[in-house]
């Protein structure tokens, strides 16, 4: 522990933002940092529990305690080598991951957790800025070929940790950019593509081969990878929206929010955009889905001009702080605000979409209808429309940012001939699916989930393929 009483002295302290009337002028990451000093006195705050609650609420298990302890001690290599000794890349996890470390911080059960967030993300820009992030490069080859298919977070991580046990390693990505939804499917003022091209370069040095617009199952023979390489691990992601039952695809104007998003990625990238063109300058802006990737299509929106930006949420609202049936240290199901929200949203719940309408073959306006939710005698929740309480809202533009209902099938699932679980995923087991010497990690195993869970889904399957090729691995 670094301080005995540091919790008990300090409160927690934020990073700062700039003010929504300038950040909403540009695409950039707003958010400050704060003096080593005052992370100092952050680290201080941990009280290095005897059962810390954080290891076990980070999905790559970070060593927090050790490492908020050699921050308050002044010894940031040392913090940088414990960070980065279970987390392959902190400088992405400390933008975009929702820290469930610090729900689970035993000094947020009375009062703030630690800003375990804001202290990774410090010591990894930290480290870059000293010099001290060296391609791992090793000593000896096991003359292994592994083809890694996918270059979000799972497929990284993944060739990353398999490059470090010796293997030979391809990433192969069906996309132009590499970072797969980090890359394309992020905005800028959350992430801002220099930091992926910075880690990028890192593994490049370190012998990982990229090969970018080859769609494996598509340009790229999926058979001829078989042959060519001795193992291949899949980290494709989970790509397929989930759409709306009512909706007529012939009406302009509706989109799945990853369309509307990666295009406009691109056009920060100055890459090339696809047509047709999607812009939100000047219209009323409807975006159905109340999570992360919709409070991601309510700041591009902003920031693209929109005249009228409203979320709608089909579930309620969720309540202020914990219920009974929400006990510390889980997952808070709690009100959340985020970034996007402060800029300038209005925020809908318990709404269904009965019916999106059309003028001129143009989306004009939806219909809507409040909701109602129970629990059946099972346990079950149940939705209700509430009688006379329809309602219709002004739309130019709606955007569907419900969620994703697995892998894209056509292609290389199919052509691989992979077996399928009952919710359309990969079917596997610890990482091995139906077919020898192929491999599955991310949302294509499990689903639509987090980019922390990707990570270390990736380097879960990465010690799996090393374990299988040598009997036994160092991996972690």
């Amino acid at each position: 522990m670094g301080k005995p009483t540091g919790f008990l002295e300090y409160g927690r302290e934020n990073p700062k933002k700039q003010p929504v009337d300038e950040r909403v002028q540009h695409w950039c990451e707003f958010e400050q940092g704060i003096t080593d000093r005052r992370l100092s006195t952050q680290s201080a705050r941990c009280m290095d529990c005897g059962v810390p609650f954080c290891n076990n609420g980070c999905p790559v298990q970070n060593l927090i305690p050790e490492f908020n302890e050699y921050i308050y001690d002044g010894l940031w290599k040392a913090a940088y080598g414990t960070l980065q000794s279970t987390n392959n890349f902190p400088e992405f996890t400390g933008r975009i991951c929702p820290a469930p470390c610090e729900t689970s911080c035993c000094a947020g059960l009375t009062g703030d957790p630690v800003s375990i967030k804001l202290i990774e993300k410090s010591i990894i820009e930290k480290a870059f800025a000293e010099g001290w992030v060296k391609p791992p490069i090793p000593v000896e080859r096991s003359g292994k070929k592994i083809a890694v298919v996918g270059s979000g977070p799972a497929g990284l991580a993944a060739a990353a940790q398999l490059n470090l046990a010796g293997h030979e390693v391809v990433v192969y990505e069906k996309s132009e950019v590499l970072g797969g939804l980090l890359a394309l499917g992020i905005p800028d003022f959350k992430l801002e593509k220099r930091i992926i091209d910075r880690r990028i370069k890192v593994m490049e040095a370190s012998g990982i081969v990229f090969k970018t617009n080859s769609n494996v199952g598509g340009n790229i023979s999926a058979k001829d990878l078989e042959t060519e390489y001795d193992f291949i691990c899949l980290a494709g992601g989970a790509e397929n929206p989930r759409d709306l039952p009512q909706r007529d695809h012939k009406v302009l104007g509706i989109h799945f929010a990853m369309e509307f998003l990666v295009q406009q990625n691109r056009r920060v990238g100055k890459r090339k955009i696809e047509e047709p063109e999607i812009s939100a300058k000047g219209k009323n802006v409807i975006v159905l889905g109340g999570g992360d990737t919709g409070a991601d299509c309510v700041g591009t929106s902003i920031r693209q001009g929109a005249k009228s930006v409203t979320q709608i949420e089909i579930l309620p609202k969720p309540p202020g702080s914990r219920t009974d049936k929400n006990p510390w240290p889980e997952w808070p199901l709690i009100f959340r605000t985020a970034s996007s929200h402060e800029e300038g949203c209005n925020r809908l719940f318990s709404i269904a979409t009965q019916k999106i309408n059309e003028k001129n073959g143009k989306v004009n306006s939806i219909a809507c209808v409040e909701v109602d939710w129970a629990q059946d005698e099972q346990g079950n929740w149940k939705m209700t429309e509430k009688a006379g309480s329809e309602f219709e809202m002004k739309a130019d533009l709606v955007l569907l940012a419900m969620g994703f209902t697995g892998s894209v099938k056509p292609g290389l699932i199919e052509a691989l001939g992979l077996e399928l679980d009952s919710r359309g995923n990969v079917k596997n087991a610890l990482h091995k699916t139906s077919k020898d010497n192929i491999f599955v990690a991310g949302d294509m195993a499990t689903g639509q989930s987090l980019i922390v869970r990707a990570i270390y889904s990736g380097r879960s399957m990465a010690k799996e393929v090393d374990t299988v090729i040598k009997g036994y691995t160092h991996l972690s």
